[in-house]
C-alpha cells in the first residue's frame, strides 16, 4: 500500500474550501490502496497532524504540531517523532500560499512527489496577470484588461470606461472570486478597488465578457486530454457567495448547453491553455463561449475544488471516471512524474 500525506486548510481566503475539498477525497479514496496521513495547515501558518474526525471548518488548534526537518530522513516530524515516508503528498490548498508554487517549492525541494502542477505551472496560472500575457502570446484569446499594483495612482472609472460600462475588478493572486467585484459606476469602483487591494498587491480591472460560463477538466502530464464540458449558470457573476452558500440560486449543467460541433474546439482550447502555462497532473479551465463560436479563456485552476458540488469530479465522472478512479489516476500522475 502507498502511504498519502494529504495537505488542508492553509493561509488564505479559501482555506473553509480546502477542509470540505480534503473530507470528499477522504471519503472517497480507496482505503485498500493508500494508507493516508492529514496535516492541516491553519490561517496562521501551524502545520498539525490531525485525525479525520478532527477536521472541523478550521484548523485552529486540534491534532499535535508538525515540523519540517528538510535533508533529514524523516520530513515530517510531531513529539521528536516521525509521522512516516509517504510516497505522494496531496495539497488540496486553494488560493495563494498553497495554489501559488511555494508549497510545490517546498515539496520539490523535500523530494516527494504531489499531486498538481510544479513550481512554475502553479506560480503562472494563479497570477492571472501573467497566465492572460501567456495565453495572449500563445494565440489564446483572453478578455481585454489593465493591471493596477499597490502604490500606482488609481484610475477613475470613468478613466477605465474604454473597457466598457460594466467591469470586473479582481485581485490578480486569488480563487474562488474572493474579492471579486462588478462594477457599473464610480462608487463601486471605490469599494472593490479598495477591498480587491486587501487580498493582493496586484489588481485586474477585465472587460465583461457576454457569453456562456463553461468549464473544462484537464488530467494528465505530457499527454493530457479533456473532459465534456459544463456550464455555470449564475447572475451577474459567479461570486463567492454564488459558488458555496446555501440560499445560492447558481447552478451547473453538464454537459453545457452547447451546440456539439463545438465541444472537441473547447476542449483542444483547454488543452492549449493547459499547456502554455505548463500545467502538470490536473487543472479546470474556465472558458466563456460567445454566440459567434468565439472562445476565450478566462483563468486555469491548478487546484479545483474536490467539494460536493465542485465541476472538476463530476466532469470526469460524465466521462465514465469515478471520484474514487480520479484520484488514483492523480496519484498515479504524480509518481509518473516524480519531483
Amino acid at each position: 500500500m502507498k502511504n498519502i500525506l494529504i495537505l488542508c486548510g492553509g493561509q488564505s481566503p479559501e482555506h473553509v474550501i480546502s477542509i470540505r475539498s480534503t473530507k470528499n477525497i477522504i471519503k472517497e479514496i480507496d482505503k485498500s490502496r493508500y494508507n493516508f496521513s492529514i496535516i492541516g495547515i491553519s490561517k496562521a501558518g501551524s502545520w498539525r497532524l490531525v485525525r479525520e474526525d478532527e477536521l472541523a471548518e478550521e484548523i485552529t488548534t486540534q491534532g499535535e504540531l508538525v515540523s519540517i526537518h528538510p535533508g533529514g530522513q524523516d520530513f515530517f516530524v510531531s513529539n521528536n517523532k516521525s509521522i512516516g515516508r509517504f510516497d505522494v503528498v496531496f495539497p488540496i490548498l486553494h488560493g495563494p500560499k498553497g495554489e501559488d508554487g511555494t508549497i510545490q517549492g517546498l515539496l520539490c525541494l523535500l523530494g516527494i512527489p504531489f499531486v498538481g502542477s510544479d513550481v512554475l505551472g502553479s506560480a503562472a496560472s494563479m497570477d492571472k496577470d501573467v497566465a492572460k500575457r501567456l495565453l495572449r502570446d500563445s494565440g489564446i484569446k483572453v478578455a481585454d484588461w489593465i493591471l493596477i499594483i499597490r502604490g500606482d495612482e488609481i484610475p477613475t472609472y470613468a478613466e477605465v470606461s474604454f473597457l466598457g460600462s460594466v467591469v470586473f475588478v479582481k485581485p490578480a493572486n486569488m480563487g474562488s472570486s474572493v474579492g471579486v467585484h462588478r462594477v457599473t459606476n464610480e462608487s463601486e469602483w471605490n469599494v472593490a478597488i479598495k477591498d480587491s487591494l486587501q487580498y493582493d498587491r496586484k489588481v485586474l480591472v477585465e472587460k465583461k465578457v457576454e457569453g456562456k460560463e463553461l468549464e473544462c477538466a484537464v488530467l494528465g502530464n505530457d499527454h493530457p486530454k479533456a473532459s465534456g464540458v459544463g456550464e455555470v449558470i449564475s447572475g451577474n457573476f459567479y461570486s463567492y457567495e454564488e459558488k458555496y452558500a446555501s440560499s445560492s440560486k447558481a447552478t451547473t449543467r453538464i454537459p453545457a448547453d452547447v451546440d456539439l460541433k463545438y465541444v472537441d474546439q473547447l476542449k483542444a482550447t483547454a488543452i492549449k491553455a493547459y499547456k502554455a502555462l505548463g500545467c502538470q497532473g490536473m487543472s479546470r479551465v474556465d472558458m466563456f463561449f460567445q454566440d459567434n463560436g468565439e472562445i476565450l479563456v478566462n483563468e486555469v485552476n491548478t487546484i479545483p475544488g474536490f467539494t460536493s458540488i465542485s465541476m472538476y469530479p463530476q466532469l470526469w465522472e460524465q466521462e465514465g471516471m469515478s471520484y474514487s478512479d480520479l484520484i488514483n489516476e492523480l496519484i498515479e500522475l504524480a509518481i509518473e512524474r516524480g519531483t
